[in-house]
């Protein structure tokens, strides 16, 4: 029966690298490719990590919790505040920001990555949005963030808070734009050493870029812009070039790794860094470079690492798709107290997809039940209880996966509801039941 079993496995798994997937059950399982050899990852940077962009599922990882410095990554955290702010009401996309002359110094500065900002002038919202995305503006980004919060430093304050409740643990935050604070000169500190820069890690930085596309995947259309104009027909008007070089028809690109997105990041102490999103198939997943060797700025070896790490994942992982209704092992009944039925049927109440390497098969999936307080009575669901109820969680892992999700935890959460409805049980049920665990 084992070696029967074995055969049937094998049989469905390559089935299904065969014909692309198959459905049973509400579940679906889908084979993946992106290059023709990529079984491993030899990954030459300091640090990496390759997640879904939904759930967090960490699919590769290097030193993914040592804090290195992120240079012009930074923006992404700025930039969440400042969509915070738009969508708020706090900010409008046509907007005017005049510039100060600390931010316009630091604009005026052709040796690092700027549109030319005049002190006094004013640029709006969107354009000044624009600029930091995608050709990296580092004065444009410093304007926007003292219009969310005040001043560079009240703006400091709220980037601190909000990498605290995204669970960055390593940040360590100095500015909106990830210059040194030497380079900032007056908005900088003048208590902190020049050569300090913001710097977190791989991880924090990917639990960055998934709430960001989570919350405002409308970034993307700005991030996958390959050149535009700022301030055209003006003396000021600068021709922004994308420094995503893996964007399609750019120099990096990859036909088989559709990318679209997210952000460079440069400097002598961080190297080359990248955070990058690719969408294959429906399938989206974010990788972090952390300090790529480069010889120069014209070197793509961020972009090389980028595509190991992409194309890995890929070629090496199969997606198992819960539907919204579906059961899953482990979460299938809960326990009742003092219902009709001793137990009741149980189901997820959203869909969730996870990545399961090719040596593993969708059975390793599994999950625990976790109840909430309100409903719950020595372990159990206590009735009445209608149809279709929100009872807590399914806390889904997946067996012989190591990595797990982002966040240092092997679980992550799915709603789950009851499937019928759970009445409650007339009071000669009850009593004879309490009678009966007497003995």
């Amino acid at each position: 029966m084992k070696r029967l079993k074995q055969l049937m496995v094998g049989l469905v798994t390559a089935m299904t690298l065969v014909t692309g997937g198959f459905s049973t059950l509400g579940t679906t399982v889908t084979a993946h490719a992106a290059s023709s050899n990529s079984t491993t990852v030899n990954l030459q940077a300091k640090a990496g990590i390759a997640v879904d962009a939904k759930t967090g599922q960490i699919l590769y990882d290097k030193n993914s919790d040592q804090s290195l410095p992120v240079a012009s990554m930074t923006k992404l955290l700025s930039v969440y505040l400042v969509l915070d702010a738009i969508h708020d009401g706090k900010l409008k996309w046509d907007q005017k920001i005049t510039v100060n002359k600390a931010t316009a110094k630091v604009a005026q500065n052709t040796n690092l990555s700027n549109v030319p900002l005049r002190a006094g002038h004013s640029y709006t919202v969107k354009s000044l949005y624009q600029a930091s995305l995608i050709y990296s503006a580092n004065g444009a980004i410093e304007a926007l963030g003292t219009a969310v919060a005040g001043s560079p430093h009240a703006f400091v304050t709220k980037m601190r808070a909000e990498a605290k409740t995204l669970g960055m643990t390593n940040a360590k935050i100095y500015n909106a734009c990830g210059l040194t604070n030497k380079q900032v000169g007056k908005l900088g500190y003048s208590n902190v050493k020049g050569s300090t820069e913001n710097e977190w890690s791989a991880a924090d930085q990917a639990k960055l870029a998934v709430a960001l596309v989570n919350k405002y995947p409308e970034v993307l259309k700005t991030t996958s812009i390959k050149k535009m104009w700022f301030e055209k027909g003006t003396s000021d008007a600068t021709k922004m070039e994308n420094w995503n070089w893996m964007l399609k028809g750019l120099s990096a690109s990859y036909s088989k790794l559709h990318v679209d997105g997210l952000k460079t990041g440069t400097s002598d102490a961080a190297g080359a860094n990248f955070t990058g999103t690719a969408n294959n198939n429906g399938n989206r997943i974010i990788t972090v470079v952390l300090h790529a060797a480069h010889k120069s700025d014209t070197d793509p070896a961020r972009f090389k690492q980028t595509q190991k790490m992409m194309s890995y994942v890929y070629n090496n992982f199969k997606t198992v798709t819960y539907k919204a209704g579906s059961q899953i092992t482990g979460s299938k009944t809960v326990k009742t107290h003092d219902a009709k039925q001793l137990t009741a049927k149980t189901a997820l109440a959203s869909g969730i997809k996870l990545w399961i390497r090719d040596d593993q098969v969708a059975s390793n999936v599994h999950s625990t039940t976790q109840l909430k307080s309100k409903l719950t009575t020595k372990q159990a669901l206590e009735a009445p209880v209608a149809k279709n109820t929100q009872i807590g969680t399914a806390n889904i892992s997946l067996k012989g996966d190591q990595l797990g999700f982002l966040g240092n935890t092997k679980t992550t959460k799915v709603p789950l509801k009851v499937t019928q409805s759970v009445e409650k049980a007339n009071i000669f049920v009850r009593a004879w039941r309490a009678i009966v665990a007497l003995f």
